[in-house]
């Protein structure tokens, strides 16, 4: 039996049915066709289903729907100021972050998370937040310094 809960994703609010054993990245991706958030294991090893849940960078794949009633969820697709993107995700493409990009998304909300807390973050810190996401294309390098980038720009 469905259950009808309210999410605040992106600052729009959104009242959806789900079933009891639906997750987050699968309402995010079937019910409110926000793509952006990738499936990748589904057992919250790789992070690419990253979001930002009430401040918090969690695995949408492990949090039921019914969990985040009432939740404000940030997605990729929340990131950019309409045509602008955010300086992380102008700079993870400054700095050659990016190569297929599956996960991206939930490399930037880790970042993002990190950075609304600490905009000053050390390397320690910035490899840190972002180790539970996986990258299977440029390493990490780029990515750390990406995000470095983007708080020394942010602070401009």
């Amino acid at each position: 039996m469905k259950q009808l809960i309210t999410l605040f994703v992106n600052n729009k609010e959104y009242e959806i049915a789900v079933a009891p054993n639906e997750t987050l990245a699968q309402v995010l991706r079937e019910d409110l066709n926000l793509l952006g958030t990738k499936e990748g294991c589904g057992i919250g090893d790789c992070g690419a289903c990253t979001v930002i849940l009430d401040g918090r960078p969690v695995n949408s794949c492990l949090v039921l729907a019914v969990q985040a009633n009432g939740s404000q969820v940030s997605t990729i697709e929340g990131v950019a100021e309409g045509q602008t993107l955010h300086p992380l995700q102008q700079a993870f493409v400054d700095h050659g972050a990016i190569q297929c990009g599956f996960c991206t998304p939930g490399m930037v909300l880790s970042a993002k998370s990190l950075l609304d807390k600490n905009p000053d973050p050390s390397e320690y810190e910035i490899r840190e937040a972002i180790s539970g996401n996986l990258c299977r294309c440029t390493g990490y390098q780029k990515i750390v310094e990406a995000v470095k980038a983007a708080s020394e720009n942010m602070k401009k």
